[in-house]
């Protein structure tokens, strides 16, 4: 028997192609809420106010300390038992958003960081406040600081979401696994998958790369200015 079945690769191809779309579709809209909720998430770890701080910082550390995996298993199983159903994709975004943006916060917050402190304080000499200054000085030189890392983040989302076939999200891992187990062809149906896989992810990396470059060459010449 031929390991690699050209004519179940064609049968199948169109059905993992859909599941590629489901793939692609979450990834882009994880990214995008979790690139906006946590941005405030990282300001309320470094608030003064205890009452802010710490709970963004217990937010922060349970799910960096807890497997993603177990939060889309508790979001779409344990939930129910509170009265709290959820359909499996929106399961699936609430969990990869949830666990994302405990980890993109703590990036912004580096950046935030990295942004040299006398630039709050020219701000304050031209009368701006603290919020107008965040929002034109600050944030903009901190998303520059951090676009590789968020790139890196986008690209791991990405190979994540194939954890979501445990909660019955029908993105290109769990329609290979579906198909493998009916056609018994898994050498070629899940060489098929990754290949889809690799035809995304390798061109994003390549993307990514290219936008770090970027993003030093820009550091690099105003460092000599």
């Amino acid at each position: 028997m031929d390991l690699l079945n050209l004519d179940v690769a064609r049968e199948y191809f169109g059905v993992l192609l859909l599941g590629l779309g489901v793939t692609v579709g979450l990834t882009l809209s994880v990214i995008t809420m979790s690139c906006v909720i946590a941005i405030p998430v990282a300001l309320a770890r470094m608030s003064p106010n205890r009452l802010i701080r710490m709970p963004a910082s217990a937010y922060v550390e349970v799910t960096r300390a807890t497997p993603l995996l177990l939060q889309l298993v508790y979001i779409y199983y344990v939930l129910p038992s509170f009265g709290i159903r959820l359909p499996a994709i929106a399961a699936a975004v609430i969990g990869l958003t949830f666990n994302y943006t405990a980890y993109m916060s703590e990036v912004y917050r580096g950046g935030i960081k990295a942004v040299a402190q006398g630039q709050w304080q020219a701000a304050a000499a031209l009368g701006m406040t603290d919020t107008l200054a965040f929002r034109r000085i600050i944030l903009p030189q901190a998303i520059r600081i951090v676009i590789p890392s968020l790139g890196n983040y986008f690209i791991s989302l990405f190979k994540d979401t194939a954890l979501c076939s445990v909660v019955s999200v029908q993105e290109l891992m769990f329609k290979g696994q579906i198909i493998s187990a009916r056609s018994y062809q898994y050498f070629t149906i899940y060489t098929l998958t990754g290949i889809l896989y690799f035809a995304v992810g390798y061109p994003a990396a390549l993307f990514v790369r290219w936008l770090e470059n970027i993003s030093t060459r820009g550091y690099s010449r105003r460092k000599r200015r």
